[in-house]
């Protein structure tokens, strides 16, 4: 287990591929870092600051990145599954092709999230807001959607999505 204690801040230039399983971030910044094929399973980066950063196909199972600033972060097939991202801010960020499935996106701020492709069944969205948002080809099965904002002043009060329907 990794554990940073007592800093202001972390300047991670490269960590590609690194292991961080379990690793200890809360509040850390790391903009724009390298955190390619990074393992970052179920590490605590509870309100970290990982604008820019490149996290693409990172292994984010059962991380928890509560109040997390991710905004412009690549995160393209990255896997986020059970991930606790509510109240993130990942406005911009590229998830293509991400699992997201069962994470908790609760309030998260997902204006402008590239999610083509990403696996969000039963995900928790509630209350997100999801202006402008790409979702082509995202899987929302059992996903819930209570509450969340698909255009500027539209909340959804109840949401099934099946197989045959596309948001």
């Amino acid at each position: 287990m990794v554990e940073i204690k007592d800093f202001d801040r972390i300047l991670l230039a490269v960590v590609n591929g690194a292991s961080l399983r379990d690793a200890h971030l809360e509040g850390a910044s790391l903009r724009g870092a390298d955190l390619q094929y990074a393992d970052l399973r179920d590490a605590d980066m509870i309100g970290a600051d990982l604008r820019d950063a490149d996290i693409e196909d990172a292994n984010l199972s059962g991380a928890h990145l509560g109040g997390a600033d991710l905004e412009c972060a690549d995160m393209r097939g990255a896997n986020l599954r059970g991930a606790d991202l509510e109240g993130a801010n990942m406005k911009d960020t590229h998830l293509e092709n991400a699992n997201l499935s069962d994470a908790h996106l609760g309030g998260a701020d997902l204006r402008g999230a590239h999610l083509e492709g990403a696996d969000l069944t039963g995900a928790d969205l509630r209350g997100a807001c999801l202006e402008g948002a790409d979702l082509t080809g995202a899987d929302l099965r059992g996903a819930s959607l209570e509450g969340a904002e698909i255009f500027p002043g539209w909340a959804l009060t109840a949401s099934i999505v099946t197989p045959k329907e596309r948001l």
